[in-house]
This record gives structure tokens, sequence and C-alpha cells, in this order.
């Protein structure tokens, strides 16, 4: 039988499971991970948050490389390849690599059922181990308490942030989502919350099950500086170089990050030159980031409504003399209204298009969110790619394009940038 390419898994995957992409829960999981014996040799940080994960994670890996350490990664979603999802030091490992991951994965789960992130998850871990890396780096997919992540117990966690997101699946609430995000706490284990105040569920499920939490702004602190940034935690004061990712909420970031590596000090030691080193040479792909300066470019895969308003105030930091131009599309299943809200006086021109998945909004359907919400100079197209296109050959040097709503709008505009026909 002729071995499966890793596009040809991946389109197994998508469609492997009865129940789809996403069954919340731990049992069918648990069992696979267990006939596989697949327990982590190494500490393990899990990074969970309604935003902010990416960045964390993005800042963790870079520093613990450029200290030496081998680093494996799990993230998601990808914006271009699947294999971004599953990093050692920072690099994407091989479609061979994932391929024999996921046969063992395969032969060890019987007649058990897994979803795409499940086998996701199990890969990596199983990858991980077998180039016998330092540290792991999980980040949750959804929620904490019920994602798969959640299989593996964590030497120090953090929580980036909470706000609504996926509420069908982790509540209404910013207190329901909170419980669910806390799910990633352990005892006597770090818990370490980018939030100031946390929610009230987050801190009762830290004290009900004894996790050490630690908040922003009050177990340790941060402060922007204009060339440099202090950060303070137990005693210690360090006045650091600014990371290079772009936007106002990554020094907050950053701070959870640094806060995870001082926990894990004993195990895992790391010097004030690593840090500085990581902090500026740590990139994520699509996370405000400025693909070229005339006309502005600026890609951001904000989805929600806290996405949103980071947006926002980052925009503020980069304002340009000319006109602003969106190009947005989002999912159907997100809080549209709520982000078109908050940005929709931030632009000129709106150039909207349908996303091409079984999730995504049609043409009509996302024209009519805009009138919705009274916003003018309107134009749609059929592809996001072509929308961006259009946005950027009416753009002079001093405008600004923005390119927002999803992970998907962001990935296909960016490809036209490898393509080197965006500019």
């Amino acid at each position: 039988m002729n071995k499966k390419t890793l596009s040809q898994w991946l389109v197994h995957l998508e469609t492997a499971h009865s129940k789809g992409l996403i069954d919340m829960g731990l049992e069918r999981i648990t069992q696979v991970k267990n006939a596989m014996n697949l327990t982590p040799n190494c500490p393990v940080i899990t990074v969970g948050g309604t935003n902010g994960k990416g960045s964390t994670c993005a800042f963790l890996s870079q520093i613990y490389t450029e200290a030496g350490y081998t680093v494996g990664t799990l993230t998601s979603p990808h914006l271009l390849t699947f294999n971004e999802r599953i990093a050692i030091n920072c690099q994407p490992v091989s479609d061979e690599t994932i391929i024999a991951a996921f046969e063992r994965i395969e032969a060890a789960r019987g007649n058990i059922s897994l979803t795409y992130f499940e086998f996701n998850t199990l890969a990596a871990v199983d990858i991980f181990r077998l180039h016998d890396v330092d540290v792991m780096i999980l980040e949750v997919g959804l929620g904490g308490r019920l994602d798969a992540v959640n299989i593996f117990d964590t030497d120090c966690a953090i929580t980036t942030s909470v706000d609504l997101d996926h509420q069908a699946f982790l509540g209404n609430t910013i207190e329901q989502v909170a419980h669910e995000k806390a799910g990633i706490f352990r005892a006597n284990k770090p818990a370490i919350c980018g939030q100031n105040p946390p929610p009230q569920s987050l801190v009762q499920h830290a004290q009900k099950i004894g996790a050490k939490l630690l908040t922003v702004q009050q177990d340790f602190v941060y402060q922007d500086q204009e060339t440099q940034w202090q950060y303070q935690f137990s005693g210690s004061l360090k006045t650091l170089s600014k990371p290079t990712l772009q936007g106002d909420y990554q020094l907050n970031n950053a701070a959870c990050t640094l806060t995870a590596i001082e926990c894990l000090r004993d195990q895992l030691p790391v010097s004030e030159a690593a840090i500085n080193a990581g902090l500026q040479n740590a990139r994520n792909i699509g996370r405000f980031q400025i693909m070229q300066q005339k006309p502005l470019v600026i890609m951001d895969v904000g989805h929600n409504p806290h996405a949103a308003r980071a947006l926002k105030r980052s925009l503020k930091t980069h304002a340009v003399s000319g006109k602003s131009c969106a190009v947005f599309s989002i999912l159907a299943d997100k809080d549209s209204d709520s982000v078109l809200e908050i940005l929709r006086d931030e632009f000129d021109e709106w150039y909207i298009a349908p996303l091409h998945l079984q999730r995504g909004m049609t043409q009509a359907e996302l024209a009519n969110k805009l009138v919705t919400h009274q916003i003018q100079n309107v134009h749609a197209f059929d592809s996001v790619q072509a929308a961006y296109q259009a946005a950027f050959s009416e753009s002079e040097e001093n405008d600004r394009i923005v390119v927002f709503g999803s992970f998907h709008t962001v990935s296909e505009t960016i490809t036209l940038f490898k393509q080197g026909v965006a500019a």
C-alpha cells in the first residue's frame, strides 16, 4: 500500500472523526496517549488565553533557543503550511517527520476515533520526545479544561488574556470562559495570568486546586520606557530591549513569558543576553505584522472583540497622512458585530470578500453586516486576494492597508507576498 503524503493525511483527518473537527473531551485522546506511553520527560509550559498565545509561544521558543536549549513548540492554527504547528528550535519539522508520527498514532489508536487537532497534539509531543527536547511549549487550541493539550501536565501555565470567543464551546460570559481557561492550571505549579484584575472564576480555581497564581502588574510588573522596558519579579529588576513584534500588547505577552522563564530558572537557566536576543528575534507572522511601508501594509489575524480593541490601539501608533483601507473577511461563527463596531471608524474604504470555507460568510452576508453598522465606501470582491490587489492598486504611498478578520484572510493575502505579486 502506498504511504499517504502529508496533504493526503490532512484531507483524511478533516473528515475522519464522526463529530467533525471539534469534539471537546479528553477521554479518547488520553486512551491513545496511554497506548503510546506518551509522557513528556522535560519541563512543559502550557499557554492558553483568548489572544496573545501565539506571540507568547514565539517569545518563549526564541528565548530558550537563544539560550542553547532544544525547544519543541506546538501552535495553532497555521497560516501557510501545517508544518508551522510543530516546530523544533523555531523551525517547522518536515513532512516526513509528521507523517511518521501520524502513522504511529494510527497504529496505536485501534478503533478510537480522533479529531484533526487531537492527531496534531499527539504528533507534536511524540516528535518532541523523539528529538529529546529540553522544553515543550504547548499552545492550547480551544479553551483549556477540555482541550487536547490538557492531557499533559504542565510545569508552568500561562493564561495571556480572557475575553469572549468560541462562546458555543466556552460559555457566554467572561467568568465562564475564564473557568475553562483555568483548567490548564496544576496544583503547586505556577499559573501566570496576563490580565489584571483576573476573572474571579480563574482566581477561585487556582485557589481550589492550590496553583500558584501570579498576576501581571501585581506579582510581576513591567513598565514601558522610550527605548527600553523594565520588568520586575521576585525582587529582581531587569532593563531589557523592546520586542521586535509590533503591537502595544506585546510587552504584556513578554512579561508573562519572562515570568514563566523565571519560575523554571532552576531547571532551565537563561541569561539576560538570551532574553534580549529572543525578544528581538522572535517572529510571529500575521500578528500586527508590517509587510511594507509605502503604502503601509499591516496584517493582523485578530478575529474577536479583544483583538479588535488591541488592533485599534496599535493603529493609533501607526497613523498615516493618506487614507486608510481595510481588507476584511471573517468567519460566520465569530462576533463580527462587535469587531465591526469597534473598528468601523478606523477606515475610509472597505474591501470585502468571502472566505470560501464551510464557516465562511458569503459576499452578501458580509456586505449586509457592514450596512448594519452604517459603514460606507464598501467594495466587494469574489476573493480576498482580489480584494487586496484592488486595495493596493488604488493606494498611494502615504496610505495604509490593514488586512484583518481571520487567520484565513491573512493567509490568503500573505500567499500573494510569497508569490511576489502583492507589491
